[in-house]
């Protein structure tokens, strides 16, 4: 007989050897090839409950970095404009002591500028008055040589003291 239509006797041993090798493969594979499966189907299963939990772990992290990105951001603006406006404040301060000191500098000046000027006057007062009575004294030693001389202007210059 050909390849396609086999004997009657073949069919039944291979129909004997494949529920013997059937039987066999329930009885001791089958379980635990089942076992494995679902260890392995439970296996896959928590590793996508894993990957489910980092993934929503990962978002909880992003959302988490981000708000404390933006909360640094925001005290990193207020220390700058802190800064700023400790600068502003230093430098306004040192602007007004500048022209309080200018302004002290200029009044001590000026008072010490008077007070030369006034010295100055003095000075040019005494020396003028020296000058003049030095004057005077020679004239009236040359003019006045007699004692009678000298008497008389001396009486007519106390009258006239005590009439002023």
């Amino acid at each position: 007989m050909g390849l396609l239509t086999p004997h009657t006797g073949t069919l039944i041993w291979m129909l004997i050897a494949f529920l013997t090798v059937f039987f066999l493969l329930k009885k001791f594979a089958w379980k635990p090839l089942l076992n494995a499966l679902k260890m392995r189907e439970d296996s896959i299963a928590n590793a996508l409950k894993a990957a489910e939990n980092a993934k929503k772990e990962m978002e909880q992290l992003n959302a988490n970095n981000e708000k404390i990105l933006a909360e640094g951001k925001m005290e990193r603006d207020k220390i700058i404009m802190e800064g700023r406006g400790l600068k502003e404040s230093i430098l306004n301060q040192a602007k007004e002591q500048a022209a309080n000191e200018a302004t002290k500098i200029i009044e001590d000046a000026r008072n010490s500028i008077k007070s030369e000027k006034e010295n100055a006057l003095r000075e040019i007062k005494e020396h003028s008055a020296n000058l003049s009575i030095a004057m005077a004294e020679k004239l009236l030693r040359e003019k006045l040589v007699s004692d009678e001389e000298q008497k008389y202007l001396i009486d007519r210059l106390l009258r006239e003291t005590r009439m002023n």
